[in-house]
Formats: structure tokens, sequence, C-alpha cells
């Protein structure tokens, strides 16, 4: 009988295990767009609609704009495929129903609508960054802005097309890198000023807008979003910001950036500065500049003039009525899950200190637009 000892297979070097484990993740990612790209034809099927974001989607693995779609919704999920599949279903069936592409084209009221919000594009370093602004100080009258809630959300629709489309996802070569931490360059900023903006009171019209607009976009616009700045808000809030780490993901505060002047953003955005509007302490031209959808007064479109010349009186008038935390509609725009629940719960509180905190870390993201 051999005395000889038996070998006994050398560890594996931590690097080896580390390796493993990172390609076990990326299986785990290729597998889960697999799984979604498989089931696209029936889903489109489904839905009765294939379009989405200006990509029209299809079937074939090699159709970039069309994985980076499905990359969103799976990240949205958590690299969940059921999940993913469930919300893009009903993100389509949406978009068959109210046709947003189409809204970017419309007219709408400037009584309502005028200088609340536009779309401005920023070449820096190589690339474009796309901002969608919400002005809410503009709002002179709550009732007529927010009081038809399907009319709001087809006008906050057009917007978020209109921003949607200069991303220009359809133009796409490349799929994102299966790792759901990887950047995802397909995504815009978006600011909301909050100059003149009461925290403290809740109208029912704006309540029943928000929940709305929460349902809403957080299905229809995932992870279109990159980080969401809020100026303008007063030193006095700032408690309410802090709130936020209670109730809401990590990763989601992480794209929050408040800030109590509208200057600052100069300073966060500092590649930007040539171009970024010089309210918010750029060298550009004035916000009220940047692109927006179709108004209308009375039965007469208004010029960009004239749009321009509403915007710059809108902050004085909103001094004088305060219109009541106005800026609590723009709650969704690329949401994630956890997100619209907490904001959702958020809205239908009635205690005023509880509806301050919950109003901003409503203020989105990871769901547009």
């Amino acid at each position: 009988m051999s005395t000889e000892p038996k070998e006994t297979p050398a560890e594996a070097p931590a690097a080896s295990v580390e390796v493993t484990t990172a390609a076990a993740t990326g299986a785990a990612s290729e597998t889960a767009r697999s799984k979604l790209t498989a089931r696209l034809a029936d889903i489109i099927k489904q839905a009765g609609h294939g379009e989405m974001w200006g990509v029209e989607l299809s079937s074939s693995a090699e159709h970039a704009p069309s994985q980076v779609v499905l990359q969103k919704f799976l990240r949205a999920n958590g690299n969940d495929a059921a999940a993913a599949e469930k919300q893009l279903v009903a993100a389509l069936e949406w978009r068959k129903k109210v046709n947003p592409t189409a809204l970017v084209k419309q007219t709408f009221d400037g009584n309502k609508f005028g200088g609340l919000g536009y779309v401005t594009v920023h070449p820096a370093e190589g690339k474009e960054t796309v901002i969608t602004w919400n002005i809410y100080g503009s709002v002179k009258d709550n009732k007529a802005t927010f009081g038809d809630v399907q009319e709001f959300i087809r006008w906050r629709g057009a917007l978020m097309e209109l921003g949607v489309q200069k991303l220009r996802l359809n133009e796409i070569k490349e799929p994102l890198a299966d790792d759901v931490t990887a950047e995802d360059p397909h995504q815009m900023l978006q600011v909301h000023d909050y100059r003149s903006v009461s925290f403290f009171r809740m109208d029912p019209a704006v309540k029943a807008a928000s929940k709305e607009t929460i349902q809403t976009f957080s299905t229809a616009y995932p992870e279109l979003l990159a980080h969401k700045y809020f100026v303008n808000v007063p030193a006095i809030m700032g408690w309410m910001f802090g709130a936020m780490k209670f109730f809401l993901a990590p990763a989601t505060l992480r794209k929050f950036h408040p800030m109590t002047s509208g200057t600052t953003l100069a300073v966060e955005l500092k590649t930007l500065v040539d171009s970024l509007p010089k309210e918010y302490g750029g060298e550009g031209k004035s916000v009220t500049e940047g692109e927006t959808v179709a108004l209308t007064q009375g039965e007469a479109v208004k010029t960009t003039g004239e749009v321009q010349a509403e915007s710059a009186e809108a902050p004085a008038a909103a001094q004088k009525t305060t219109p009541p935390a106005a800026g609590t509609v723009e709650v969704a725009a690329a949401k994630s899950e956890d997100e619209a629940k907490a904001a959702d719960t958020a809205v239908g509180k009635e205690d005023e200190t509880t509806t301050a905190t919950t109003t901003a870390a409503a203020a989105d993201k990871a769901t547009a637009a």
C-alpha cells in the first residue's frame, strides 16, 4: 500500500474568487436581459404597441436601442425579468392610449402652463447633457393648472417626451453594460425651481395631480433621470431633505441635490457653466429661451417672445399669490418602485409637516421625465 500523502487542491486565490463572482453576476444579468428579449414579441403583441421613447422595439439581441430600453426596465426592477416585463407591458399600453409622441406636437393652454417647463441641451466634453426645467413659481392659479388632472399629465408628458427626444435613444449603437451599477449615459438631468413656493400647504388640486403623476410616470419613464436638483429651497426646509434618508433607498438619495440658491447649480454642474442659464449661475441664455411645448392664449398661439415675457413676470406674481406647494406635482418622471410607493403614501397624509417632508422626497426620480 502506498504511503505517499495525497495531494490536496491548492486554495483558489482571492482574486480568482472575485473574478468568478463577477462573471456569475454578469451571467445572471445577461440571462435576465435574454429572457426579456425572448419575451419581447409576445409583450408587444399583448400591449398592442411596439414603440418606446422613439424606439421601435425589436426582438433582435443585436438591436442596441431596444436592448437599452429593456435594460432600463430591468434596472428599475432589480434585474427581475418578470417584474420588468409587467412594467414594460403597462408602459406600452399607456403609450398606445395616450400617444405621448404626438403630444409634443399639440398646443396647450398658455394661461395654465406658460413658463412652467423648458428643455435645454448643453454640449460639453464631447457629449450633450439634456436638462428639463420645472419652474413652479410660475404657477399662477393652482386650480387652472392642476384642476384637470389628465390635462396636466398630457402637458407634463409632452414636456417629458420633448426631453426624451433630445436623448436620441433610437440612434444608440451599443447596449449598456450588464452590471447594473455601471454608468448609463442615456439619461437626462432635471431641475426643480421652488422660488416663491410654499412648502406648508397642500392644495387639493395639487395633491390629486401629484398622486396621478406619480402613478403614471413611475411606470412610463424608468431610469431616464441621472440626477435631480432642487433649487431655491428655503434654508429652513433643510430638515425636510434630511428626513428622506428614513424612507428612500441610498441609491435614490444620491440623485437628489437640494440647494437654497439657484446660482449654486453652476457649482454642481461645472462643465456646463458656459451654456447653463444665467439665472442658475451660468453664462448662457435665460432658461426661458429654452425649448418648450407649443402654447396658446385664447385662440392665438403665443410667440416665443410672449412666452418669455410671461415667464419673466411670473416670479413677481408668484410672490404676491404664493401658490401652495405647486412644486409637489413633479413627482415622477423616471421613478423606481420604492420611490413611487413612498411618494404615493405621502400625498395622502394631511399633517402639514409630514406633507412638506414627503413632497420633496416624492419629487422623483429614478422614474420623468
